[in-house]
């Protein structure tokens, strides 16, 4: 099978090789096709590569093009992770949102509006070659905002395009832990929402569910990295343990106080850090895999580093330090390609499962997944608590939705001045104008 990776020079790639080296069986991945506007960072990664597959019989062949319909071209799945403007423009982002007060992070707030309005017109014409290109192929989505860029791409590509994150896994992997269990696989894990913004209501193992006890048990609580970051008290407040990216709506002004104090913003630490990275790896007497192995600890050790620091939640655990999105991907496309029936956490078209969002809009739940794709799972209805915040985001998706399209200036205004973290509407049309003046690609607002 041909399995083309779009962002093909991102730095977290090797994850995803990595995974598919350790898979053995028939109908697996038999061949890489790495795509990237940029040559350099191809290259660097492609060496990398090399160095993972040294000494493994029957690994997959890595080529590379920055031709997109060459790489397109007969894919049996098309793995997404672009990143428009790069890390440069992420660090944008941030700043402009800083600057007047409310939240940039990437996926959440003003910074997931602005890089969402970057993003959708290049998912949209990627989405469309692959209709045209690969017909038969399975895209799976890792671009951020993940469900936002879900939804775009559905619009083209239907059920054939599947969202993944790997938070709601690495929070299940943790009350899993906390509780005890000897294997989180066993765990059917409930959770319910939008990408970045979901709720784990319930934990069943073997038929019963163990989130009441966790609830009840405030050194169970705070053992782990949610607990810490939300408290214990809110917790059994809402009766669910959030996505970890909700904190920068429980505690808004904490985190945008703490981004704001912060030496860099995240996107200014990642800039330099890979900016170091990729200029090491040229050296062609650096050992590349273990400078990429080294970077990538660094980098996951300081994840969400200002929220842990407003919650007083220390230092992340070792067992937290290991990524996960990789093996959520090569779950999925093992199930589609051999069958092998599994349940997934993703992002995927409504279809009726939450009755408050309309068909088309893109959630994250437990979906079965077998050759015909991700099945949403029937779940209870949103607690009260949670309807309003995700309807309101939704709402907001939407409007980046339209606004891309259409390339309204007004339109893109609204959806700011509509998202909860943003508090008015002059600071929305403050904040089109920032992005506008830093953003080349914005340029068709108008």
């Amino acid at each position: 099978m041909k399995l083309t990776i779009l962002g093909g020079g991102g730095f977290r790639v090797p994850l995803v090789y990595g995974a598919l080296l350790g898979d053995r069986a028939e109908g697996r991945v038999t061949r890489v096709v790495l795509h990237d506007l940029d040559a350099r960072r191809l290259s660097a990664v492609t060496r990398v590569l090399a160095e993972q597959a040294a000494g493994v019989p029957d690994a997959p062949e890595v080529t590379a093009t920055t031709d997109l319909d060459e790489a397109l071209t007969d894919a049996d799945f098309v793995f997404s992770a672009i990143r428009v403007g790069g890390l440069e423009g992420r660090a944008h982002d941030e700043r402009v949102a800083l600057a007047e007060g409310v939240l940039g992070q990437e996926t959440v707030g003003a910074g997931g509006i602005a890089y969402g309005l970057r993003t959708v017109p290049v998912a949209v014409d990627i989405a469309r070659r692959v209709a045209r290109l690969s017909p038969d192929a399975w895209v799976i989505n890792f671009t951020n905002p993940a469900g936002l860029v879900t939804e775009a791409m559905s619009r083209h590509l239907g059920d054939r395009v599947i969202g993944i994150c790997d938070s709601p896994v690495g929070l299940g992997r943790r009350i899993a832990r906390a509780l005890g269990v000897a294997d989180p696989r066993e765990a059917f894990i409930d959770y319910v929402g939008l990408n970045h913004l979901g709720w784990v209501r319930g934990l069943r193992v073997d038929g019963r569910d163990e989130l009441p006890r966790l609830l009840a048990d405030p050194d169970l609580l705070g053992s782990f990295e949610e607990g810490k970051l939300f408290g214990a008290d809110w917790l059994r407040s809402l009766g669910a343990i959030p996505n970890e990216y909700l904190h920068y709506y429980y505690f808004n002004r904490e985190a945008v106080r703490a981004c704001q104090r912060a030496e860099k913003t995240r996107g200014a630490f990642l800039r330099d850090q890979q900016a170091r990275f990729y200029e090491q790896v040229e050296d062609p007497g650096v050992p590349a895999l273990d400078l990429w192995n080294r970077t990538r600890a660094e980098r996951e050790a300081t994840y969400m580093a200002e929220n842990r620091e407003t919650a007083g939640a220390g230092e992340r655990d070792e067992d937290d330090l290991s990524g996960g999105y990789e093996k959520v991907a090569l779950a999925l496309m093992r199930a589609i390609a051999r069958d092998e029936r599994t349940t997934l956490i993703l992002n995927v078209r409504n279809q009726g499962t939450l009755s408050v969002l309309d068909t088309d809009a893109v959630i994250e739940v437990p979906c079965l997944v077998d050759a015909n794709g991700a099945h949403p799972v029937t779940v209870d209805p949103l607690p009260g608590h949670a309807t309003g915040l995700v309807c309101a985001v939704k709402a907001v998706e939407r409007e980046v939705l339209a606004a891309a399209e259409s390339g309204s200036r007004t339109t893109a205004v609204k959806a700011f001045a509509l998202h909860p973290l943003v508090d008015s509407v002059h600071v929305a049309r403050r904040l089109v104008d920032g992005y506008t003046a830093v953003h080349p690609s914005l340029a068709y607002l108008t």
